[in-house]
């Protein structure tokens, strides 16, 4: 392991700290950034084969996160919960960076997080395997969808730039 970033990330605070964290990661393996991101929470709905953490609309400055397996982390495992939200951003920021293709990008955020927090890492794990958790990230036979979808902004969320909002 060659960064201090897991110590980081066990210290972070707020989804605001992790995405700092995955920033830096970024520009540590690929010298690569952009500043202007907003982060959403909202309720996605559950599906129990498997999940929807978050997506990024592309073109858009924002990142959407499903509050729903957050609530689900904290309710059954809570020690997973700040890799599960460093992996889920990573991957979305990964996205608004111009990377488009799933299976490119989940790669990408294994091999970051690979690379500097070691194989043993729990956010390492989470990006090896993520089916694995989804014991802890949905509800167990319960399948919905919102009919609305609610959208909460984080505030200060991309500490890194003046950037408030691009239309």
């Amino acid at each position: 392991m060659k960064s201090d970033l897991p110590k980081k990330l066990e210290k972070a605070g707020t989804l605001a700290d992790i995405f700092e964290i995955v920033k830096r990661a970024v520009e540590l393996e690929l010298a690569k950034s952009r500043g202007g991101l907003m982060l959403g929470l909202a309720n996605l709905g559950n599906q129990p084969g498997g999940f929807f953490g978050a997506f990024y609309p592309v073109g858009t400055n924002i990142i959407v996160m499903n509050k729903i397996p957050m609530m689900r982390i904290k309710e059954t495992k809570p020690e997973l919960y700040k890799p599960y939200a460093f992996h889920v951003l990573l991957h979305e920021y990964l996205h608004s960076l111009g990377y488009l293709d799933e299976g490119q990008v989940r790669q990408m955020a294994y091999d970051i997080t690979l690379a500097l927090f070691g194989e043993e890492h729990l956010a390492t794990q989470v990006a090896a395997h993520p089916l694995r958790f989804i014991p802890n990230l949905a509800y167990p036979n319960i399948n919905w969808q919102p009919e609305d979808i609610n959208i909460e902004l984080v505030q200060d969320f991309d500490r890194g730039s003046s950037v408030s909002y691009i239309g």
